[in-house]
C-alpha cells in the first residue's frame, strides 16, 4: 500500500511540474529554458574592435535590473587597452546625479573575427569585489560604425546605440526591425531620454 501511495505521489508531482511548464510557456515569462527561437542570433563578422572605441549613446534598451529605470543621458565609453581589451565606462544620470560603473570588454574567442564579446564588471561599483560577466554581441553595425544593435544569445537584453545622442526615426525603425528579424521581442524596447546637450565629460 505504501508503494502505491508513493507511486501516485510521484505522478502527482510530475503532473504539477508539467502544468508549471505549460503555464510558463503560455504566460511568456521570458525564461531562457523555453525560448522558441531556432539557434542564436547572428552577429557582425570582421568586427573591428579599434573602430568600436569611443562614446556611444543609448537610444533604446530592454529594461534590466542593473540599469536604473529613471536614468537619463545613458552612455558608454570604450577605450582600447594595451592588451587588446576594452575599458568600459557606463554612465547615466538619476535626478541630476551621475551614476557610473567601470568594467572590461573582450572577445569571447580571440581568434575569431565575430563580434561576440564578454563584458566583466565588479559590483558594487563603490566597493568592487564581486565579478559579473555577461555576453555582449554586436548584432548589427553600419559601415561607418555610427549606430549598432547589441544583444545576447538568450534574447533577454537588447540595446540600440549611436554615436550621437539622438537618432533619426527612419534609422531607428530600421534597427528595431533588424532586432525583430533576429527574434527579439521589440515591444519591450524603451527609449532612453537624452538631453539636447549631453552632460560634459
Amino acid at each position: 500500500m505504501e508503494g502505491v501511495k508513493g507511486f501516485f505521489l510521484i505522478v502527482s508531482l510530475l503532473s504539477s511540474v508539467f502544468m508549471c511548464v505549460q503555464c510558463s510557456r503560455e504566460s511568456n515569462f521570458g525564461l531562457q529554458l523555453f525560448t522558441q527561437q531556432n539557434g542564436d542570433p547572428s552577429v557582425v563578422k570582421h568586427f573591428d574592435l579599434k573602430r568600436y572605441t569611443g562614446r556611444w549613446y543609448e537610444i533604446a534598451a530592454f529594461p534590466s535590473f542593473f540599469e536604473k529605470k529613471n536614468a537619463v543621458d545613458t552612455r558608454a565609453t570604450y577605450t582600447l587597452n594595451e592588451d587588446g581589451t576594452l575599458k568600459v565606462l557606463n554612465e547615466g544620470w538619476v535626478n541630476g546625479k551621475r551614476d557610473y560603473i567601470e568594467g572590461t570588454a573582450y572577445k569571447a574567442d580571440p581568434s575569431s573575427d565575430e563580434a561576440k564579446l564578454k563584458v566583466k564588471f565588479y559590483v558594487p561599483p563603490k566597493l568592487p569585489i564581486i565579478p559579473v560577466v555577461g555576453d555582449y554581441w554586436v548584432l548589427y553595425i553600419d559601415a561607418d560604425y555610427q549606430h549598432a544593435v547589441i544583444g545576447q544569445p538568450g534574447r533577454q537584453l537588447l540595446w540600440i546605440i549611436s554615436r550621437k545622442s539622438h537618432m533619426d526615426d527612419k534609422i531607428y525603425n530600421q534597427l528595431v526591425q533588424k532586432a525583430a528579424d533576429e527574434g527579439f521581442d521589440v515591444s519591450k524596447l524603451h527609449k532612453t531620454p537624452q538631453s539636447k546637450t549631453p552632460p560634459p565629460q
